[in-house]
């Protein structure tokens, strides 16, 4: 840990890392059991293949659109909601509060 950098607002822990690599090997094995090349599923989802291989790879720097297009190809975009879920916080925002009374 000697080496390691410092953990600043805007830079992500090694752990958060790890999870974008193991969603990119994700969508790497959903495109290969859909019997897919990289230069097809870029296509399919409307960019380079650069920046698909960007995806499959667990870029932090790719943007969350293409996330949601490759989501919609070989995923469920439901699962979408999984990432903030509905909380108690969420309900109390959502109420509104009567107008106040004028004379």
């Amino acid at each position: 840990m000697l080496n390691e950098a410092p953990i600043t607002m805007f830079s992500l822990a090694s752990e958060e890392i790890e999870s974008l690599r193991q969603l990119g090997a994700r969508l790497r094995r959903r495109r290969l059991q859909a019997g897919e090349p990289q230069l097809r599923a870029a296509g399919r989802i409307g960019v380079s293949l650069p920046t698909y291989r960007k995806l499959e790879q667990g870029d932090p720097g790719a943007q969350i659109g293409v996330w949601i297009r490759a989501l919609r190809l070989y995923g469920n975009l439901e699962d979408l909601t999984l990432l903030f879920p509905e909380t108690l916080f969420d309900e109390q925002a959502k109420r509104q509060r009567a107008p106040r009374g004028g004379a």
